[in-house]
């Protein structure tokens, strides 16, 4: 899993690093508007890594039932910070805010819509882990490489939208 990191974390460099440049080079920079449901969002991401983790340690202590709530709960977060996110872009159509209005707001859908795409692999293989959750609980801790791997994916889409919203904050 981290080697598969790899690229998404090159392709976000290189999206930072054509931000910076088209900044700093921009006479037509108009700074986007940050919509308010994305400190939101950013609380339930955090959220969903903390709720993955109880379903981890859930897992490791043999508490199958627990472990499918902690599971659920981390994949309805998720949904609802992909929902938070669908509110953000209307937010800002609704402003007259769109994909071509601007540099700054060219990047912030770029790179929000970049991270949501990568964030929705992350819900696939959540969806995965709950329709064979009773099977992982049956197998226990040690045969839980499916989970650890979604956990490690899940955890940097988390670090990586931390990433992305303080970019968008700081590019403004």
């Amino acid at each position: 899993m981290w080697i598969a990191l790899v690229p998404i974390v090159m392709m976000f460099i290189s999206f930072t690093s054509a931000m910076v440049v088209r900044r700093g080079l921009s006479n037509d920079w108009v700074a986007t508007p940050i919509p308010g449901i994305l400190w939101l969002n950013t609380v339930l991401l955090l959220a969903s890594s903390l709720t993955l983790e109880s379903a981890r340690r859930s897992l490791k202590r043999g508490l199958g039932e627990a472990f499918s709530r902690w599971l659920l709960l981390t994949t309805v977060l998720g949904v609802a910070f992909v929902g938070g996110q669908f509110i953000a872009w209307r937010e800002l159509v609704l402003q007259g805010v769109y994909l071509a209005s601007n540099p700054s707001s060219s990047f912030f859908y770029l790179l929000t819509v970049a991270h949501g795409v990568h964030l929705f692999g992350g819900l696939l293989a959540l969806c995965y882990l709950n329709t064979r959750a009773r099977v992982f609980a049956a197998a226990g801790a040690p045969r839980a490489t499916a989970l650890d791997v979604t956990a490690i994916y899940w955890h940097f889409m988390d670090g990586l939208w931390i990433y992305v919203f303080t970019l968008l904050l700081l590019g403004r």
